[in-house]
């Protein structure tokens, strides 16, 4: 059988001759001598070969050079690193800048730290960040120079807000003489932490292998050190790829948690003493809970006092049918004489009516000589320029010291000073609050069923079906969309994993990758999570889905789906009617319609199963159970209802 010769076919011809091309197609257009050739099968001719090693060499080495055989590299060495501090995942999307330590990872970890594969580096950051929020611990994340830093940024600065430890890792090559021409140019950088390092706590650019060891081993004990927060490390290409001169001389530093630190016992027995003396104490909290140790302590002080608690849900830090919980109950902060703020971010936003149609106008929430407690990490790191640490709030007492392990001795400083005559009135306080707290679940199941039957579907009807198919499970909701609000008010939240927080900075695009990378955390504990996530918010990152589908991620996603960005829409139709203008057009910007997105078919081609879009109320409870099915089968399931915006 003779050689056949490449050659244009006729359809091809016909397009070069149309586009203006036939000289070239007739240049290159060699006449065919086949004798006694076997035709070939098409589907043989579009079948591609695996790249051999020379044409990789090609492409990624200066012409004419071989890969250099070395038996090491430092990525091995940082790879030993990472696994030391037990770092289960390293989340990235793939770049060239760290290829020494990916490879390093596969071949010589054995793809431990396992890889996530994510689209996006702004994925990677929220997996990250929903991760440690429900395992109690960091993953690692990499970013590709510059460029992959840019993208991650919103999720790391999301991350720092919330308070959150993450390792970062970026590759780069620092030393401009080392750089290959083109894009290593435009994707490197002299100091490229300084793209973070006004929303991580900690970064550092490793000269050397023991130098990344070390700094390995800090960052990841600054992160996880309260206040906890995202480090960053820049990783030189040469330091991962190069070979290890000396192993012998490399050591492995040693990791030891820093232990919590603890309020002043002194100051702590001064805020037992106001606490005791007090007709209406009432606790509020937010990012308490470090741990589940976190919720069992807040119980037993609440319960020792007998006095309300206004839970702002940045961790779960108090059972929601509790009968001490009040936290839809905001007008006891105005009856208050004594108020113990714990792990708040941003007290005065939580003690202050704002009024911003108005000139931005404010007043005090609590009445005159109420004695403001507060207790925390707050105050022990803050940065200048993005202020996330709220307005200056005057209180009368300030402890330094981690909640969570503070409260034990706050709580037996209390026990102390309660006598007969106090547990008693105590116990009527509290008979008094758990009334109160009964009659406003009623009342919340009251309010559910107001167009109960209406299409769009009521926020408060999702929940309500969503909770009487998932009750019986060992469930975790691991995100929400804005102000749903129906879930802490209908549901049973009483296990520390049930719910785990909001986003921290407010930035759009986090829901989707952090609940997904929180389901990863409940997989190994074969707990059935599932998220409400916006649909604007959905839009940001619909990518996250075939991460959760490619890693067998089993999570229920349920798209709150009102077809707008509908805080923004609804702040215009407020700015314009404070203007005295129409309110017709205020859909122009802040709508997702024309044509309406089907996300259910945008997550069965990320390869997830996809329910919707449901308009009928009738229809929910089917599509749920369809969803719940291919949950249990262990991936991810969308289901995209379409809510009334109110």
């Amino acid at each position: 059988m003779s050689k056949r010769r490449n050659q244009p076919d006729s359809s091809r011809r016909n397009f070069l001759k149309s586009a203006g091309l036939a000289g070239a197609a007739a240049a290159t257009a060699v006449t065919p001598q086949v004798t006694n050739a076997m035709p070939v099968a098409p589907a043989e001719k579009l079948k591609a070969a695996l790249p051999g090693p020379r044409q990789m060499a090609a492409e990624t080495m200066a012409p004419g050079s071989d890969p250099v055989n070395q038996t090491s590299s430092g990525g091995d060495y940082m790879t030993d690193v990472l696994n030391s501090l037990g770092i289960e995942y390293l989340a990235i999307n793939c770049a060239s800048s760290y290829r020494g330590l990916h490879e390093a990872v596969i071949n010589h970890g054995g793809n431990k730290p396992e890889i996530i594969t994510c689209v996006h580096e702004d994925i990677a950051a929220h997996i990250g960040q929903g991760y440690a929020k429900m395992a109690g611990k960091p993953i690692a994340m990499a970013c590709h120079g510059v460029v992959g830093l840019q993208h991650a940024t919103m999720g790391i600065y999301n991350t720092w807000c919330d308070r959150v430890p993450l390792l970062i890792m970026g590759g780069n090559i620092m030393e401009a003489d080392k750089r290959a021409p083109g894009a290593e140019w435009v994707h490197s950088g002299v100091d490229i932490g300084l793209l973070v390092r006004e929303f991580t706590k900690w970064d550092d650019q490793p000269a050397s292998l023991q130098h990344f060891g070390e700094s390995a081993v800090r960052g990841y004990r600054i992160a996880t050190t309260p206040p906890m927060g995202p480090v960053f490390l820049s990783l030189d290409q040469e330091l991962q790829e190069n070979p290890i001169r000396n192993r012998d001389a490399l050591r492995i530093p040693k990791f030891e948690p820093v232990v919590p630190p603890v309020g002043d016992p002194g100051a702590l027995a001064e805020a037992a003493k106001l606490l005791v003396q007090a007709q209406n104490p009432v606790i509020i909290c937010d990012r308490l809970a470090r741990t589940p140790a976190g919720m069992t302590n807040l119980v037993a002080l609440a319960e020792t006092l007998q006095c309300a608690v206004i839970d702002n849900a940045g961790r779960m830090n108090f059972p929601s049918r509790h009968p001490l919980n009040q936290s839809f109950r905001r007008t006891l902060i105005g009856q208050a004489d004594v108020i113990l703020a714990i792990e708040m971010n941003d007290l005065w936003g939580t003690l202050t009516h704002f009024h911003d149609r108005i000139e931005r106008r404010s007043n005090p929430a609590y009445k005159p000589g109420t004695k403001i407690i507060s207790l925390g990490v707050h105050d022990l790191f803050q940065k200048a320029n993005y202020q996330d640490f709220g307005r200056w709030q005057d209180v009368d007492l300030n402890i330094a010291g981690d909640g969570e392990s503070s409260l034990p001795v706050l709580t037996e400083a209390v026990k102390r000073l309660v006598d007969e005559g106090r547990k008693a009135a105590f116990d009527e306080r509290g008979q008094k609050l758990a009334k109160a707290h009964l009659a406003m679940v009623e009342q919340s199941k009251i309010n559910a069923t107001i167009a109960w039957d209406a299409s769009p579907i009521t926020t408060a009807r999702m929940c309500a079906e969503v909770y009487n198919q998932i009750k019986d499970e060992d469930w975790s909701v691991v995100g929400s969309s804005i102000r749903l609000t129906w879930m802490h008010r209908l549901w049973d939240f009483k296990k520390p994993y049930q719910w785990n927080g909001g986003s921290g900075g407010a930035g759009v695009g986090y829901n989707l990758p952090a609940s997904i990378g929180a389901a990863l955390a409940n997989k190994k504990h074969g707990r059935f999570t599932l998220s409400f996530g916006g649909d604007g918010d959905f839009m940001f990152s619909p990518g996250a889905v075939w991460t959760a589908a490619h890693h067998q991620i089993p999570i229920l996603y349920i798209i709150q789906n009102n077809r707008a960005y509908h805080q923004e829409y609804m702040f215009l139709v407020a700015m314009a009617a404070r203007h005295g203008r129409g309110v017709e057009k205020m859909d122009i910007g802040t709508t997702i319609k024309d044509p309406n997105i089907d996300y259910a078919t945008v997550a069965r081609g990320l390869g997830a199963h996809g329910e919707g879009p449901i308009t009928d109320p009738k229809d929910l409870a089917p599509a749920l159970t369809r969803a719940i099915a291919a949950v249990k089968a262990g991936g991810p399931a969308v289901v995209d209802v379409v809510t009334d915006p109110r």
